[in-house]
Order: structure tokens, then C-alpha cells, then sequence
């Protein structure tokens, strides 16, 4: 069993991945740490966890856990994830696990030179209606691959919400942007060569709250379009020579409907539907981190394709500033 240590005690923490591992089959929570003892210690009691911190620092130093989960703010990603990695533990971060992709240079160094496991938090990689999907365009299911279109919307005007506090690491494309493009990345295995972009940044926030974005991937175009201030959407489309696949609730099944796709031949005269009722994601997500962390050779999401994931986020923010495309 791998042991998992929690830092802080974030809502995402408290509501999804801490029942989640709790649930996996080949790991556990034995920490919680808080800068709040007694909110560390309130949350640990809630989830029966043996062991309550009041520092991060602590509880990296503890030989109770082998392993860390980070749900902390955006900004403080790559500084606690470097040091839970030279603490010696394995890392599960949140997305986007950096703002920029050259600062994760820093956190493949810190990685490669403790010897662990460092990865970024993407549960869509871990769930069957995406393997699904990668293994329908694999076997040709819609033929030659034209265009995907993606959309993720939510409204959030909260000024004390995180997403809206640029010092925080706050905004659109980190918080949401970084979907469409590793769940395309995930199921092609193809990377953008070039980007275009509007984005659209909130007077008083400062944040980016709209972006619609063209990617190029050479044989086939992904357009999305990402919201902090929109009705709640999600969708994502296949389209291809012989048909289409639609991901109904592609990213937050349980909160956006049921997790679904739909395939449809070229002439619309048939279609499957394919259901995943069970999917719990973030489990999947906590056991393949923990199998890969003891050893069994899982796949997971290597820092080296979170940089790449990154490069595409930061052109663009660049190709928002100019007009024709930007290169990634």
C-alpha cells in the first residue's frame, strides 16, 4: 500500500481525491497537513487518517507517508513539489502543475535527482471513455481524423476564488484550457504545430476568462473554446472521413452528465453509444499513481508531456497578443 500524505486541506482534496484514495485498492491517506493544525486535524478525524501535521514541512519530514498529494494554489505547485520530491516522496500535483513550461525543467531536475515519482493530476488519461476513444481512432473507427472541437465552460465570478486572483496562478486557460488539449494530446499521441487565439481578460480580475483557440496538428485541426463566465459546458467532437465520436461530459462526468461517448457512421443510419457508469476517475487516477510509484510499470502523465502540454497554454497566451498564427 502506498501511503499518501495530503497538503493542505483544499476543497478538491476534501470532496474527490481524499474519499478517492480511500477507495483505491493499493493506496491510503495516513497525513493530512495544514498550516492550521486544527483544520488538519479536523480533516483527518473526518476521514479516520491516523496522523494530523500543522506544516507542510512536517509532514514531509514524517516517515508516515511515501507519497504526497498537492492541491494547493497554482503558484505554489512547482515550489512544494520540488520540495516533497527532495524530501524523497512521490508527487501527484494538481494541473496545471506549472504556469510556464520551462519552469517544470526544474521539477524533471528535482525528479530525476531523488528518484521518484512526480506526475501531474490529469484523471481524464486514467478513465475508460478516454482509452475508448483513443483506441476508436486507433482501430479507424471514424477513418482519417479532420477536426476535433472541444468546448469547457463554467461561471465563477467569486472575487475570493482562486481562478480570479492572478497572484494565485488564477485563470481560464490554467484552470480549464489545459483539457481539450492533453485530452487531445492523450488520444492521438500527435503534438500542435501552431497556434491562433482571442482571449479575453476580465476588467477587474485581470484574468483570462474567454479564449477560443485553432491549433494545427498538421493533418487534422483542434478548435475549443474555454470559459470562467459562461453556462456550464463540455463537449468534445471526433469528426472524421467516415464518422464522428462525441464525448457527451468529456472532463467532470458527475457533474456534467452522464459519462458517454457516441459513435455515428458517415451517413448517420448508425451509431453506438458507449457508458461508463462507474468510472470514478479520481480512483483510477490515485491507483494508477500508486502502482507506477511501487514499481509495476502503469502508465501515467510524465512530466516531459506535462512540458509539452504547457508549451501549447503558453503560445497561446502569445498568439492571443498578435494576429496569424504562433508556433509552439
Amino acid at each position: 500500500m502506498l501511503r499518501f500524505g495530503i497538503l493542505s486541506t483544499a476543497k478538491i482534496g476534501r470532496e474527490l481525491v481524499v474519499p478517492a484514495i480511500q477507495d483505491a485498492e493499493n493506496c491510503v491517506v495516513t497525513a493530512i497537513a495544514s498550516r492550521d493544525l486544527d483544520r488538519a486535524r479536523q480533516m483527518a478525524d473526518r476521514f479516520s487518517v491516523p496522523h494530523a501535521f500543522g506544516s507542510y514541512e512536517e509532514m514531509l519530514a514524517s516517515d508516515t507517508i511515501d507519497a504526497v498529494y498537492i492541491p494547493l494554489p497554482t503558484s505554489q505547485h512547482v515550489e512544494w513539489t520540488i520540495k516533497a520530491a527532495d524530501a524523497g516522496k512521490h508527487v501527484l500535483c494538481e494541473k496545471p502543475i506549472a504556469l510556464r513550461a520551462d519552469e517544470i525543467d526544474s521539477l524533471i531536475a528535482a525528479r530525476d535527482r531523488n528518484k521518484v515519482l512526480v506526475t501531474e493530476a490529469y484523471m481524464v488519461t486514467y478513465t475508460p471513455v478516454w482509452r475508448k476513444v483513443r483506441s476508436l481512432l486507433a482501430d479507424g473507427a471514424i477513418g482519417r481524423l479532420r477536426h476535433i472541437q472541444g468546448a469547457f465552460t463554467y461561471f465563477n465570478r467569486d472575487a475570493g476564488n482562486m481562478r480570479n486572483i492572478p497572484a494565485l496562478g488564477g485563470g481560464g486557460l490554467p484552470d480549464i484550457g489545459v483539457y481539450p488539449t492533453i485530452s487531445t494530446r492523450f488520444v492521438t499521441g500527435r503534438e500542435p504545430l501552431r497556434i491562433q487565439a482571442v482571449t479575453e481578460r476580465d476588467p477587474e480580475f485581470g484574468t483570462d476568462i474567454y479564449s477560443s483557440v485553432k491549433a494545427d496538428f498538421g493533418d487534422f485541426e483542434l478548435t475549443f473554446y474555454i470559459s470562467t463566465q459562461m453556462a456550464n459546458r463540455q463537449v468534445m467532437v471526433f469528426h472524421g472521413t467516415e464518422g464522428f465520436i462525441e464525448v457527451k461530459s468529456p472532463f467532470n462526468a458527475d457533474r456534467y452528465g452522464a459519462e458517454e461517448l457516441e459513435l455515428s457512421n458517415r451517413g448517420h443510419s448508425e451509431s453506438q453509444i458507449f457508458r461508463f457508469p462507474d468510472s470514478r476517475q479520481y480512483k483510477r487516477e490515485a491507483e494508477a499513481f500508486a502502482s507506477a510509484a511501487l514499481g509495476e510499470g502503469t502508465e501515467i502523465v510524465p512530466l516531459e508531456s506535462s512540458k509539452l502540454n504547457q508549451k501549447v497554454i503558453d503560445a497561446i497566451y502569445r498568439a492571443s497578443e498578435k494576429d496569424g498564427w504562433e508556433p509552439v
